[in-house]
């Protein structure tokens, strides 16, 4: 007897269990890569949060402040010197995987590759430049980790063009596991060693552990799945059809660029206003209370592919249904989690020191705005994979635009309250935006509540 039948036998669930581990059919794979990204993600905010914690601990809050800035704004210069490929690899493999286009599958991931490092390379002489003419103007305690950031770009560029390959080929473990697991475990062991060779606990320590970190898991995840690739696919030409690509992964780096600067900007408008050590305090408890969105990022990695392919089916009716369910997984389990989370806060934020507790109010209001956020699932992979990346692009610019206005209004008067009330009054109103531009393009209902085959049938009746 093999498990799978053993589980089928004794669970009271196990034949749902055998089903989702067989992924015999499209519905199930979805929902195998979901619960892989679930778990994975379970297990890297546990990696994250100590992490973080024994940074905090070491640094002190001034210097993690100064550290966490950097990082955000290095991260997020590496997401977007792709300019969309990572998510335009997983538009166009299942299709070419299902059209047997070997060719076309070898010109796009060699080019995605190629693209994303000269890119992030151009990003890196850029900011040099920067540094050497502005350098003057940026606080002198930012100046070297943000020298030794810039190098990490190239590496963060190619990790994020390999996760998306690896989710295209739905290996969730290959595509997620780098980033998410090995990357922060490889910062903690090399800062640790580090201090233990008697270097100080500082933020450029830090800087340098994250530089060192980053290259050892971009380049092991580069040969794991160049390797894979190669099994999978014979040698042979390449097909280069770099127009069609660029047209749909630019309007995704629009997409992506606000939605990352959506989540990540109350972090960098608070340290252009505040002091690291308040820097510190609110990353803390954005960051803690962001234990939600692993959710979040769990159904979007499962729902994708899927999305993908009904789209390319042309199965409308699939393709609402399976819409609300997405939106299901993502509310309930975020609800639970967030619940659990904000309950725990005061201690959870104690850990990193004493303190880091007056972050606790933070999270309460950031809560708010994550539970809006999960009552439309992932509605912008929705949108994205149907290619209506413009309307997308105007979604996200209005919910920044209202984020960074926010920001920038309440956070001279309010201080971290009025960074969290921004953040989580945008989240809200990303959400509503995304619900009524998902049911005005496609007819579809995104709602955690409702049942979208019904209500799209309605608006047929309405229609004919």
């Amino acid at each position: 007897m093999t498990v799978l039948e053993a589980a089928e036998k004794w669970l009271p669930a196990g034949h749902v269990l055998a089903s989702a581990l067989r992924a015999e059919d499209d519905m199930s794979r979805a929902r195998l890569m979901a619960m892989v990204a679930f778990a994975i993600r379970i297990l890297s905010a546990a990696i994250a949060f100590v992490s973080q914690i024994v940074l905090a601990r070491l640094m002190g809050e001034f210097e993690y402040g100064i550290f966490v800035f950097v990082w955000v704004l290095v991260v997020l210069a590496g997401n977007f010197s792709c300019l969309g490929f990572p998510t335009a690899l997983i538009r166009f493999l299942p299709q070419y995987d299902l059209d047997k286009a070997e060719a076309e599958i070898r010109g796009l991931t060699v080019t995605a590759r190629v693209f994303a490092m000269l890119s992030a390379s151009a990003f890196v002489a850029i900011g040099l430049l920067g540094l050497q003419l502005f350098g003057d103007r940026v606080e002198s305690y930012y100046l070297v980790p943000l020298f030794l950031a810039l190098f990490a770009l190239p590496m963060i560029a190619l990790g994020d063009v390999l996760d998306g390959t690896a989710r295209a080929n739905r290996w969730a473990v290959v595509a997620m596991s780098p980033t998410y697991l090995i990357r922060p475990t490889l910062i903690l062991a090399f800062m640790l060693a580090a201090i233990g060779f008697g270097a100080p606990a500082t933020a450029t320590t830090a800087m340098q552990a994250a530089l060192g970190a980053t290259y050892v898991t971009t380049l092991g995840q580069f040969f794991t799945i160049d390797r894979r690739l190669v099994r999978r696919y014979e040698k042979g030409e390449r097909k280069l059809d770099f127009l069609a690509w660029i047209k749909v992964a630019f309007p995704i780096f629009l997409i992506e660029g606000f939605g990352f600067l959506l989540t990540n900007s109350d972090v960098i408008v608070v340290g252009l206003y505040l002091p690291p050590d308040q820097v510190a305090v609110y990353f803390a408890a954005a960051k803690t209370m962001a234990l939600v969105q692993f959710v979040f990022f769990a159904v979007k990695a499962g729902a994708t592919p899927r999305f993908s392919a009904l789209m390319a089916a042309d199965d409308r009716e699939g393709l609402a249904g399976f819409a609300g369910t997405a939106a299901r997984w993502t509310f309930w389990p975020s609800l639970a989690v967030g619940a659990l989370v904000l309950l725990m806060g005061e201690f959870l934020l104690g850990m990193f020191g004493p303190a880091f507790t007056a972050g606790y109010s933070l999270m309460a209001i950031l809560f708010l705005g994550n539970i809006a956020k999960a009552l439309v699932g992932p509605a912008e992979m929705l949108l994205t994979m149907a290619g209506r990346q413009k309307l997308c692009v105007v979604v996200y610019f209005l919910a920044f635009a209202s984020n960074i206005g926010l920001n920038v209004t309440l956070i001279p008067h309010l201080g971290l309250t009025g960074a969290a009330t921004a953040t989580a009054t945008a989240m809200a109103l990303e959400a509503l935006l995304l619900h009524f531009a998902v049911r005005r393009a496609l007819g579809v209902v995104v709602f955690a509540f409702a049942d979208p085959l019904a209500l799209m049938r309605r608006m047929e009746a309405k229609t004919v």
